[in-house]
């Protein structure tokens, strides 16, 4: 009798299953800590008609606003993976490339949140947050965010 019992353990071992069922695996994707802005290329007019300048506790990137045609556009300024959740200084510039002449200019506090690209218990930990740069209001959410025109 003891052999029957023994017999299911031992192939659930053996086979990688517990008896609640599979574990589940984690995937291998790769993340960054990070904060970003997304954007619609068209709302700041034809071909790289603007300038973003993103530029987090004194880390600033740039790049052209994009085809009018695209349905969106982002930048990000990474963050060091072990910032935790911490309240940042976060700004946005955005210039005419035409003109030079600044068309937004905005300033926020970002909340990171915990991220956790590969599932809830594995690697790695990130942390982000995400804004759009709109044309008229600065830094806003990207919630209901249309990507179509």
């Amino acid at each position: 009798m003891r052999r029957i019992l023994l017999i299911p353990l031992l192939a659930a071992a053996l086979t990688g299953c517990s008896l609640l069922g599979q574990d589940t695996p984690c995937t291998m994707a790769d993340g960054d800590s990070q904060v970003s802005a997304v954007w619609r290329p068209a709302d700041f007019g034809s071909l790289d008609a603007a300038k973003i300048r993103l530029c987090v506790r004194g880390t600033c990137e740039e790049r052209r606003s994009g085809n009018a045609h695209d349905p969106f556009a982002s930048l990000s300024v990474r963050l060091p993976d072990d910032i935790g959740a911490s309240t940042v200084p976060v700004r946005l510039t955005v210039t005419s490339a035409k003109t030079g002449g600044t068309v937004v200019e905005d300033s926020t506090r970002a909340t990171l949140t915990e991220q956790h690209p590969n599932g809830a218990s594995c690697a790695p930990t990130v942390w982000t947050a995400t804004f759009r740069a709109h044309p008229d209001k600065g830094l806003t959410s990207p919630k209901g965010m249309k990507l179509q025109g």
